[in-house]
């Protein structure tokens, strides 16, 4: 029987995640499927973008577990502090941007509720861009152990990036966290 490899083991914990979420968590929390069809044009559903992230969440966990590694390491407690770093990265993260609209709102916005607010630019885009300004230079920061102005203009491109992407070219999408405000 093989030794199952760091690499290995964060392969098979991806497969087991994007499995989860792509065939039970998605499907539960969502009303929408992929793509719907609404006064005969299609629309991007509510489940879409979080299906295409746990595709390539199980598409990385299947390379992880396939792939050929030169490193036979068993799994120790540097990975699990390491892994431990990127999940509390990304949950201080989604904490932030979930709150910083609201709370950049509530200063700026004349006492307008953000709930009303949330699809109106730049309101629309304080949340997400701090949250994920903030997720993307912090990674890189802790996995390059220094702070640098190249990670900050990563950050700012991949979250510009993003909403080039995602956001302008659909009218009926909203943002992360916008849609649960």
């Amino acid at each position: 029987m093989q030794k199952l490899s760091a690499n290995k083991a964060l392969g098979l914990g991806c497969v087991v995640l994007g499995v989860v979420l792509a065939f039970i968590w998605i499907p539960l929390d969502s009303d929408t499927g992929l793509v719907e069809r609404s006064r005969g044009r299609f629309v991007v559903g509510d489940s879409l973008a979080p299906t295409l992230a746990a595709a390539f969440i199980l598409i990385a966990g299947m390379m992880l577990v396939f792939g050929r590694s030169d490193q036979d390491d068993k799994p120790n407690r540097d990975n699990l502090r390491f892994i431990g770093a990127m999940v509390g990265f990304g949950i201080i993260s989604l904490l932030v941007m979930r709150w910083a609209g609201p709370m950049v709102a509530s200063f700026f916005s004349g006492g307008e509720e953000y709930r009303i607010l949330r699809d109106t630019v730049p309101w629309k885009y304080t949340g997400f861009v701090i949250g994920g300004i903030l997720l993307v230079f912090s990674l890189i920061c802790f996995v390059e152990e220094r702070l640098s102005w190249r990670a900050l203009l990563i950050s700012i491109g991949a979250v510009v990036g993003i909403i080039l992407l995602y956001d302008l070219p659909f009218d009926d999408v909203l943002l992360p966290p916008n849609g649960d405000v």
